[in-house]
């Protein structure tokens, strides 16, 4: 059974390993959307900038929290994160799971929505679902809900709260360190930029036409009445 989630409700979890699934779709103007986590000690901020798992950084150190990335479905775009949670070191009582939109507003976001599964079961139901509203439209970054744990207990609350100030901001509030020289979309200062699109470095100019390198011109002989060109061979054309 599938729990459609108000903001603010919640509901016990369960499963132990869950997929928490940011879906959205994509089309003219849209923006690209990312989903990250915050593991956040008791103090309710990251201990250290560890606790921040999202592209460039995809992985937690203890291997229980760790980004999916990507994926094109058939009803739009996704991209997940996964929480062992038995695993989840003690002293972490809340993972964050956040949406940003590369410094977009998300009222351009369309459908966007979270859906939490139990990572053990293979094309299981969702167990949770949480249709995400923005609250005013000019939020660039949305805590879209929590994985927090009551005793021995770890449930799910939506909660879909916005941030004008993008990713940066979001993070700061909750203890990452950010380098303020940065004036590209907030980034823990340890970690390097987001890598080139497709994940390949662009060429910095076009390459020769149809592969092959171009013929250079035929120097032209000195002011000789004597001066005759080498005889030129047969030429060989490319297929």
């Amino acid at each position: 059974m599938t729990h459609a989630m108000l903001k603010g409700s919640n509901v016990p979890l369960e499963a132990e390993t869950v997929r928490a699934e940011l879906r959205w779709t994509p089309g003219q103007g849209v923006p690209d959307v990312d989903v990250s986590a915050l593991l956040l000690g008791p103090d309710g901020r990251v201990r250290s900038d560890e606790d921040f798992v999202f592209y460039n950084q995809p992985r937690h150190p203890t291997g229980k929290v760790w980004r999916l990335g990507k994926k094109r479905i058939t009803e739009g775009l996704t991209d997940t994160i996964q929480s062992d949670l038995p695993g989840v070191e003690p002293d972490v009582g809340r993972i964050l799971l956040v949406a940003s939109a590369d410094g977009v507003t998300f009222d351009q976001v369309p459908a966007l929505c979270l859906r939490l599964y139990d990572a053990s079961v293979a094309d299981g139901e969702p167990l949770a679902r949480f249709e995400i509203k923005p609250e005013t439209g000019a939020e660039t970054a949305l805590i879209c809900g929590e994985l927090y744990r009551r005793g021995e207990v770890w449930k799910f609350r939506a909660l879909g709260e916005g941030y004008s100030n993008g990713l940066k901001g979001l993070a700061t509030d909750f203890g990452i360190s950010v380098d303020e020289s940065d004036v590209e979309e907030s980034l823990p200062a340890t970690v390097p930029q987001q890598p080139p699109a497709y994940g390949y470095p662009q060429p910095t100019s076009a390459p020769p036409a149809y592969g092959y390198p171009q013929p250079q011109p035929v120097p032209v002989g000195p002011a000789d009445p004597n001066f005759r060109l080498p005889p030129q061979g047969p030429q060989f054309i490319g297929r």
